[in-house]
């Protein structure tokens, strides 16, 4: 029995549930979907399409090697798969389809549409997971509720991973040749705009690449990562986030790695590689968030109360902190960090999420929109959980009352100015107290190639902490899934 393999955000042949179970199978075809107009409502970024062409190329080969044929096909929305994938099977004789599952409100969606189809057709539809330690729902209160806290999530995945730490899966051997030929995979998919060269050499594509900087960081960065992981002029994290919202790389993959430099320790040993394991571990919550609490996946705060809070319309103060001209160093190098890169240092992701949801008092999905659509890393969970997190509307928010100053950030992180001076040079005149505060000059401060700040930082904190407090503690409305 031919099996199809639907390949989606899990671009690779090593530990790769779904790929070895259809292997296991039988002869196995490829697929990979294309879908423009949907990308687009999800506001992804051309940096993010590119990245997963690049990667979707590098595959075709590795796939070509087991003899395994991608085939490309176009499903603009994803209303549209569940009739792409059924005439596939048709054509190709498919007796059973098999993928990793993904999380969010239209991706389980689709696929529950897509299995619907096949059920019609007598074709049997495997769902496989992958992206995940844990099933959606296996990881519970003892109420049988999700977890809303993370410390507590992280606790009971300490407890399942001490027991059962999931295994990797052996890249399959190549199957007998098939009589079809693979399709070229495109260089851009309209209306996405190809990168510049630059910014596709800082992420080059394939999985010799993401394992490259998997072994990398755990040889030597990992052990400083506690301390290093918040300085952003310092190479101190793995560079691997966008690896892993592709799926070139698996999260048991990242943990075996991490595992085998702390000598098997999850929570002792050492404090670099722990603290690691835990970011991986905020990565798992956050996409149980998104199944047990699929508002989230809808534009809605977690916190529902939050919902009716009045954020203001300032057009002309997002677009300058769009275009990292706030006159705030360290948010305007973070920024432009962004808009060159594809990327953000985390930390700085808090630190401009909190200036923007706070002292401009801006709502926050204008700030998770504009992360989407430049990231390069851009994950639905990730970006959701962190911005309502920063924004105190999230599950296990930061409390509204405890808002980043970015000038103290900024001579903490960046004591220096190192980072500051890369991304923003007409500064690099001024000293490394200065350089974090250049309005503090006054008058000395005459540089006409660089703003003034757009707000006073001290009373755009009362004014965030005052509209935060005026919400009543009981939701004047209940939200229905």
């Amino acid at each position: 029995m031919q099996q199809l393999m639907w390949f989606r955000t899990d671009l690779r042949v090593h530990d790769n549930t779904a790929l070895a179970a259809a292997m296991a199978q039988g002869p196995t075809v490829a697929v990979f979907l294309l879908s423009p107009a949907q990308w687009q409502a999800h506001d992804d970024a051309p940096c993010k399409i590119d990245f997963w062409l690049r990667n979707l190329s590098h595959l075709s080969t590795e796939l070509g090697k087991l003899n395994v044929p991608l085939l490309v096909r176009t499903a603009e929305h994803w209303d549209q798969a569940a009739g792409v994938i059924s005439e596939l099977c048709q054509q190709f004789d498919i007796g059973q389809v098999h993928l990793n599952q993904e999380y969010g409100v239209n991706e389980s969606l689709r696929d529950n549409q897509v299995g619907q189809a096949l059920d019609a057709l007598d074709i049997g539809l495997r769902r496989h997971l992958d992206q995940l330690f844990f099933q959606p729902g296996s990881v519970l209160t003892k109420t049988g509720t999700y977890f809303q806290v993370y410390s507590q999530f992280r606790k009971v995945c300490y407890q399942r991973l001490h027991d059962n730490i999931p295994g990797l899966i052996a890249k399959p051997a190549a199957q007998a040749a098939l009589a079809i030929e693979a399709d070229p995979v495109p260089l851009q998919v309209e209306p996405f705009a190809t990168p510049s060269k630059q910014l596709q050499q800082l992420w080059p594509a394939g999985e010799d690449e993401a394992m490259r900087r998997l072994a990398r960081f755990v040889d030597e960065p990992i052990a400083d990562y506690q301390a290093e992981r918040d300085i952003p002029s310092s190479p101190g994290t793995s560079q691997l986030s966008a690896y892993l919202a592709a799926g070139v790389i698996s999260p048991r993959q990242c943990l075996h790695a991490a595992l085998a430099f702390n000598r098997g320790e999850f929570d002792s040993g050492n404090a670099g590689a722990t603290t690691w394991i835990n970011e991986l571990l905020w990565r798992e919550f956050y996409k149980h968030i998104l199944v047990g609490y699929p508002r989230v996946s809808k534009h809605r705060a977690f916190r529902v109360e939050t919902d009716l809070l009045k954020w203001r319309k300032a057009p002309a103060e997002l677009e300058a902190w769009q275009q990292g001209r706030t006159g705030i160093p360290i948010i305007d190098a973070a920024i432009r960090q962004l808009l060159s890169t594809g990327w953000m240092h985390n930390r700085l992701r808090m630190v401009v999420a909190m200036f923007l949801t706070k002292n401009l008092l801006i709502d926050w999905r204008e700030g998770e929109r504009f992360f989407m659509r430049h990231l390069i890393d851009g994950d639905l969970a990730a970006n959701n959980g962190g911005w309502q997190w920063s924004a105190s509307t999230g599950t296990d928010a930061a409390p509204y009352f405890r808002i980043f100053n970015p000038v103290s950030q900024s001579q903490r992180f960046d004591p220096d100015g190192r980072f500051i001076r890369q991304w923003l040079p007409e500064l690099d005149g001024l000293g490394k107290k200065e350089i974090h505060d250049p309005s503090a000059l006054g008058g000395l401060f005459g540089m006409a190639d660089y703003p003034s700040p757009i707000v006073d930082l001290k009373s755009s904190r009362e004014r965030a902490i005052n509209a935060f407090r005026d919400l009543t503690e009981e939701p004047r409305h209940v939200f229905h899934e």
